[in-house]
């Protein structure tokens, strides 16, 4: 295996990694208005993920970075081409950092609402963009014989691309339900098990469609395994909720997103960026990426410092282990 083909994988684990962190976290965002019912409530989901958003970010950092640098050529055609998504997703990222650091600043009601407000669409919003930025990606995109992209903003907007964004929108509040039902007590909890049954019924139908449609078009042997390996989990992370097994239920639905991405690379693999005009002037991992001797150095700092990333965040996860409930919350939190 050449290493721009070692580091395709590690950009898909980079990716892989971020959503099923990330995607809980945003679930939980969403969450903030669909399942709380006041103010306390509000402070618990944000209290379930206020230790461990902002390292989940740490994910996408890395992948867009390693992207930079182990594949130029795809990245500069991604941001050129996929700028105005990922402008709005950034935007939202920045203003979300914002809004959990913010909201308990100052004790007026309206103040701590506008942020909820701001916590809530900063959450939906990138849910949604990052299936439909995923999905333009597997379908092939306006790349000329430069490499350039060469459609506009409403090329992206295609109905396989917007399902992919529906998939990604409401597999991530299933995930963001489960996640709440297992680290709160109470009503809420309760609550959080009908959400996610009635949130994951949706993914289910979405996720089917999105990812027959995927093999249909661009898929191999792989991709289907892929592929059944995230339904039976999704069925089955249905079925744990069911029975009140949160914890089944929180690592079905993980691996539910980790076999849908994946599936989602094997079906790019070798290419990192179709062309839907021309297939020779796909951008590849051999033609898209970096020299082998910036491969090899970053081999080295990537193996170094990997272990040390997963290690303070494992930490992070096992500190913060414990259930929380509105008992917990007191009146000067508000």
């Amino acid at each position: 295996m050449e290493l721009h083909d070692v580091w395709f994988v590690l950009i898909a684990v980079l990716w892989i990694g971020y959503f099923f962190l990330e995607g809980f976290d945003f679930g939980v965002g969403v969450l903030t208005k669909l399942l709380a019912r006041d103010r306390t409530e509000r402070r618990v989901l944000i209290n379930t993920i206020g230790p461990v958003w902002d390292g989940n970010e740490v994910w996408l950092l890395t992948a867009g970075g390693a992207t930079f640098a182990a594949f130029p050529e795809w990245y500069a055609t991604l941001f050129s081409g996929f700028y105005l998504p990922l402008l709005i997703i950034l935007v939202c990222l920045i203003i979300r950092g914002v809004a959990f650091e913010y909201r308990a600043k100052r004790p007026e009601e309206r103040w701590q609402a506008n942020w909820e407000h701001a916590i809530f669409w900063t959450s939906l919003i990138p849910a949604f963009l990052w299936g439909v930025a995923f999905g333009n990606i597997v379908r092939g995109v306006k790349i000329d014989k430069d490499f350039e992209y060469v459609g506009n903003f409403w090329d992206l907007l295609n109905p396989y691309a917007l399902l992919g964004g529906l998939v990604t929108l409401t597999l991530f509040t299933f995930h963001g339900a489960v996640f709440t039902a297992l680290k709160t007590v109470g009503d809420i909890r309760t609550r959080a098990r009908r959400t996610a049954l009635a949130v994951g019924l949706v993914a289910a139908v979405a996720a089917l469609g999105f990812l027959i449609w995927t093999q249909a078009d661009h898929g191999d042997g792989g991709s289907l395994a892929a592929m059944i390996v995230a339904v039976v989990a999704l069925v089955g992370a249905l079925g744990a909720v069911k029975l009140g097994r949160e914890g089944w239920s929180f690592a079905l639905s993980g691996l539910t997103i980790v076999a849908a991405v994946a599936m989602l690379f094997l079906t790019l693999f070798p290419n990192v960026m179709p062309s839907s005009l021309n297939a020779d002037w796909s951008l590849t991992v051999s033609n898209a990426s970096s020299s082998p001797y910036t491969l090899k150095i970053m081999t080295w700092c990537a193996g170094i410092a990997t272990p040390i990333v997963l290690l303070y965040q494992s930490w992070t996860y096992w500190v913060f282990r414990k259930r929380i409930g509105t008992h917990h919350i007191a009146d000067a939190a508000h």
